[in-house]
């Protein structure tokens, strides 16, 4: 059994609000779950403390079993410092423009330079 440490969607309509939790990687995204860890609400400001809270001993335990982050989530386990950082590629590979577009781009700058 593969364990996922995830979010999983509450709140109502156009207000969302985020549990973290552990489950079995096969199990639906808001379905069973073995343990609530945190919970993210992205509804308040960046700065404020209840925006994301986190269990740090339970986290601790479900990572030292095995249990693998999901990439938002890892990323709020990193800035908490209860793991590494997890290299974060700002452009995504999909959204980088196409070959012809670079084609494009690689001659216009040819250009301009002469």
């Amino acid at each position: 059994m593969s364990l996922k440490i995830r979010l999983s969607r509450a709140g109502a309509k156009k207000r969302p609000y985020y549990h973290i939790v552990v489950a079995d990687s096969r199990s639906p995204r808001d379905g069973r779950f073995i343990e609530k860890v945190g919970a993210y609400n992205p509804m308040l400001p960046s700065d404020h403390a209840e925006r994301i809270r986190l269990t740090s001993e339970r986290i601790t335990h479900w990572l030292s079993q095995g249990a693998q982050p999901t990439d938002r989530v890892a990323r709020f386990l990193g800035n908490a410092g209860l793991m590494a950082k997890p290299v974060w590629n700002e452009q995504p590979k999909q959204s980088a423009p196409k070959k012809k577009a670079q084609e494009r781009a690689a001659a216009a700058a040819k250009a301009a330079a002469a």
